[in-house]
């Protein structure tokens, strides 16, 4: 109890909570800009933590790390523009409830799921971190590669009723994540030649280039340049209490979902909206709406991607292991301040540790208070003509994909994908895979030769892993779903 009370004091010292504010407006705003993201924004705050004291300084990069998450919702939602690879599934609904006039409810929406999610997970955090760190030790290659399977199931459910186009998208976007530098030889893969392709395509000017481009360009060729891009009401609008209650399910399933995948190393939070957003399309009573700007598929999206953030801090804190990116970065900035990360931390440092829980649990809830306040100035941008408003889009698209990693390869990647993306659109094909496909090729395709590298080329051999088993299994249940319903139906009637 005491060192809770001592906690508490620490943290709401003037400097730590001028240091939790500052971080969960900077997170927000940075999140939200295209090409930044959470890693981007950690690195930039940590020079200034070098200046202050190491509590201050923590609370600062952690409400930093999961503000970004939500900020990337922002502009997914408002221009179709995933601010950070996180939010890529949020466009899927987010960007249609825009259209439809709706940009101040998406707004709450996320808002809203982001924070329970949020919040969700550091009290799994709190609770549960030692026993969590465990149980992510025993997800090697082969589980994590089940996983991988199961998350692509999300393909089927976005491109119903093109089903094969669908596929085919995807495939296009599986082959663009082999491009680059092979992990496991070395060797370069589809560069033809030009050295700029070794280093791969990056996931941001893909994003881009698919759903802002595209849009972009489809605006410009219908001729809808000069009228008002969206009508609805300009704000922020906080969905009622009653509404949430009755998507208390697929908020509760969603920030579960987040904060597992959050605590396996390396999996992310792209992953878990994509899972989250499969499993929501097959289990909420509002499935065949979804990617026609259906809240439940923001919810989905967007309290799965933020409950990684408690989830991925399990493994950091109690055994030093990054869960992700963003971690990574943390766990630099705790050692340079002294602080060691494992299994001793909580013994050692119980002050500190209770300190950022507390710090990660306020730094959800400001969010609701920023993104409010943000959002007002965010949703008046599309009160701006077409033609205005879609040069802008442009200008933050191509800078966005120039600052990942400062290459002028990213700007034309995001062009052409823009082009085909036009395309794709014209011929009836979903976009949706084609991202679905690269976010989730390069896990799948570590996964499957790591595995098949333990088990000495035997594939069979991975269904001796109960945990791989298990996946499958739930694959399987998902993909024949339809038919499974049919019959049992069926069977009632004949009854």
């Amino acid at each position: 109890m005491a060192s809770l009370l001592e906690s508490l004091s620490a943290l709401l010292s003037w400097q730590t909570l001028i240091s939790l504010i500052l971080g969960t407006v900077i997170g927000t705003f940075v999140g939200a800009m295209p090409g930044l993201g959470t890693v981007v924004a950690l690195a930039m705050m940590l020079p200034l933590t070098f200046a202050i004291d190491s509590g201050p300084a923590i609370v600062l990069l952690l409400s930093v790390y999961v503000s970004s998450v939500y900020g990337g919702s922002v502009s997914a939602i408002l221009i179709n523009v995933p601010g950070t690879p996180q939010s890529a599934a949020t466009v899927l609904d987010g960007y249609p409830m825009t259209k439809a006039g709706r940009a101040d409810l998406a707004l709450g929406w996320a808002t809203g799921a982001s924070v329970f999610g949020g919040i969700f997970s550091v009290l799994i955090l709190i609770v549960a971190a030692p026993t969590l760190a465990l149980v992510a030790v025993n997800f090697g290659s082969i589980e994590i590669l089940a996983l991988i399977i199961f998350s692509m199931t999300t393909i089927a459910w976005v491109s119903k009723g093109n089903t094969i186009k669908g596929l085919m998208a995807a495939c296009l976007g599986l082959f663009l994540s082999t491009i680059g530098q092979d992990t496991f030889t070395g060797t370069s893969r589809f560069d033809y030649g030009y050295f700029p392709l070794t280093a791969g395509l990056h996931v941001i000017p893909i994003l881009v280039g698919v759903f802002a481009l595209s849009e972009v360009f489809h605006q410009s060729f219908s001729g809808s340049g000069g009228k008002v891009q969206i009508a609805g009401k300009v704000g922020f609008t906080f969905p009622p209490i009653r509404d949430w209650l009755n998507r208390k399910k697929q908020l509760l399933r969603a920030s579960a979902i987040g904060s597992f995948i959050g605590v396996l190393p390396g999996v992310g939070a792209v992953t878990a909206a994509f899972v989250s957003y499969a499993d929501g399309k097959r289990s909420s009573p509002n499935s065949d709406k979804f990617g026609t700007g259906e809240p439940d598929g923001v919810i989905a999206s967007e309290a799965s991607n933020n409950a990684v953030t408690g989830g991925a801090l399990v493994p950091t804190l109690a055994l030093g292991i990054p869960g992700d990116g963003g971690t990574a970065v943390l766990i630099g900035a705790l050692i340079i301040h002294g602080v060691t990360p494992g299994v001793r931390l909580y013994i050692d440092e119980p002050v500190l540790v209770n300190m950022m829980f507390m710090a990660l649990l306020f730094a959800n809830l400001l969010i609701l208070v920023i993104g409010a306040f943000s959002a007002q100035i965010f949703t008046r941008i599309l009160k701006l003509p077409a033609s205005i408003l879609m040069p802008i889009v442009m200008m933050l698209s191509i800078i966005g994909s120039f600052t990942v990693r400062g290459s002028m390869l990213d700007v034309v990647v995001a062009i052409i994908a823009g082009f085909v993306g036009l395309l794709l659109r014209y011929t009836g094909f979903p976009l949706a895979p084609i991202v679905i496909g690269y976010v989730l090729g390069q896990p799948f395709e570590e996964g499957l030769r790591r595995g098949l590298l333990l088990t000495r080329g035997e594939p069979w051999r991975f269904f001796e892993s109960p945990i791989f088993c298990l996946f499958i299994a739930l694959t399987f249940l998902v993909l024949t779903s339809n038919y499974w319903t049919k019959l049992i139906l069926k069977k009632d009637k004949l009854s």
